[in-house]
């Protein structure tokens, strides 16, 4: 049986540490069967947005005589040849990783699948054990499926195999309406698919409820949007059929040239075999970690998104930071401290956030003031002709301290970095204020966005 000093299963996150683990001279074991990034670059965030970017470009083009430009034609999209590129683009990032294990001294790459034998022990495909002092594990998440009478026996579509379309379909019916549903049917319908959404009850649920209206306003107007539960699932070859029942009992049925089932993730810790490494998993298959990212067995860890907390690759970068610095280097032990930990939905209108909502502040009985900024108000705004969108501040009312931000608009995601510094500092409003923002850039609605605060503090 090899033995190693650290053993990483998952090549997504799980880069963050055998990297450094290596660089380190420690030997280390990867455990993925490839291909090498996670899903974040194989089938996740990077190939989205390499379709999004110019779904995003197209629908600005498309509105260009809002800003008095005139295009002879139409406007369209070549999609074999950005499916290609897309693809292309992943393939050779994904080459660039496996090059860069490759040449790393100390590192052994297994192409394999790894399931726990016993505490410490993991037992590959082919039978082979290997032990490592520390283990890591960073198995991500897979595409949860619902139980839906009919659609274990059709051909329908994850956001996996949505990514891997080389032709545009006609249309496409969506079962779902998180960032994901929304992102994907955002790009496939700016290219010109129809889009059909079965919703159960509102887009974006998690989102501050104030951003989430106007977002439900804006997206179903360019989309085809049924409230419903679906309840059965039909293919005759060519077209999909949804039955789906409305919340006062009438059915319908939607039909659809592809079929997108995007209900959330699950796990992927099936194959782990966990209780024989003294691993427990909770009742949908994540792995419970205390506040040092520890499982409960001894010297073994969890990050990303197997543990559940936040399912983006910003949050298991900083996970596997942190794990480097408190485990690998063996400096001081501290609870991990995630912050206001921001998020953003790549879509139109774009959203961004971060810390509390104003629901959970009135749950908590948070007493707080609004500070807001609308895109229309601004010079910015203006010269961009952008008649919706804002900046929402949430502030403590005691201290002026900066509780939440939530952005919808054009470059929600950019616009949020400005915020972010003096959130995780503790900061508050004045923090803000002290800043000279360029004039007239969008950065200024966020110091629109604090003057408003600070004058309901006063």
């Amino acid at each position: 049986m090899e033995e190693y000093d650290v053993a990483v299963i998952g090549s997504g996150g799980g880069l963050k540490i055998a990297l450094p683990a290596a660089g380190m001279g420690l030997k280390t074991a990867l455990i993925d069967p490839g291909p090498l990034g996670g899903t974040c670059l194989n089938r996740g965030c990077i190939p989205s947005k390499i379709l999004i970017h110019p779904a995003d470009f197209l629908l600005r083009m498309r509105h260009a005589s809002q800003l008095n430009l005139q295009w002879n034609g139409d406007v369209g999209v070549d999609y074999p040849a950005l499916a290609a590129r897309m693809q292309a683009d992943v393939q050779q990032m994904a080459g660039q990783i496996e090059r860069h294990i490759r040449s790393t001294d100390h590192l052994t790459w297994y192409q394999d699948t790894a399931s726990f034998a016993d505490a410490k022990i993991l037992r590959l495909s082919d039978g082979r054990c290997i032990t490592a002092d520390r283990i890591f594990i960073a198995t991500g998440s897979a595409p949860s499926i619902p139980p839906l009478p009919g659609l274990d026996g059709v051909p329908y579509m994850t956001s996996t195999e949505a990514l891997l379309q080389s032709e545009l379909p006609e249309s496409m019916i969506i079962i779902g309406a998180g960032y994901i549903a929304c992102e994907l049917g955002h790009a496939f319908g700016t290219f010109g698919t129809q889009i059909h959404y079965l919703v159960r009850s509102r887009f974006l649920r998690q989102e501050d409820a104030e951003v989430q209206r106007l977002f439900e306003a804006q997206f179903s107007a360019r989309h085809r949007v049924h409230h419903g539960v679906p309840k059965e699932v039909s293919y005759d070859g060519k077209v999909f059929h949804v039955q789906f029942l409305y919340s006062d009992g009438r059915k319908e049925t939607v039909s659809g040239q592809s079929l997108l089932v995007v209900s959330g993730v699950t796990p992927n810790t099936g194959r782990l075999q966990a209780e024989a490494g003294g691993i427990r998993l909770d009742s949908r298959g994540f792995i419970p970690v205390n506040e040092y990212l520890e499982t409960e067995a001894k010297g073994v860890y969890a990050l990303g998104d197997c543990v559940g907390r936040y399912l983006f690759r910003h949050s298991v970068n900083l996970e596997g930071e942190y794990l480097v610095r408190t485990v690998l280097e063996g400096g001081a032990k501290y609870p991990l401290d995630y912050g206001p930990m921001p998020h953003g939905v790549f879509t139109d209108p774009e959203i961004a956030g971060a810390g509390a909502t104003e629901e959970e502040l009135k749950e908590i009985g948070e007493e707080y003031v609004v500070g807001r900024a609308l895109y229309a108000d601004s010079n910015a705004g203006l010269a961009r002709q952008l008649k919706e969108g804002f900046i929402k501040l949430l502030v403590q009312k005691a201290t002026g301290r900066l509780l939440g931000v939530h952005i919808i608009g054009e470059d929600a995601c950019a616009l949020i970095q400005g915020v972010l510094p003096v959130m995780y500092a503790k900061g508050g409003v004045q923090d803000l204020l002290r800043t000279v923002y360029i004039h007239p850039a969008m950065p200024e609605l966020i110091r629109d966005a604090a003057r408003d605060a600070a004058g309901r503090l006063s």
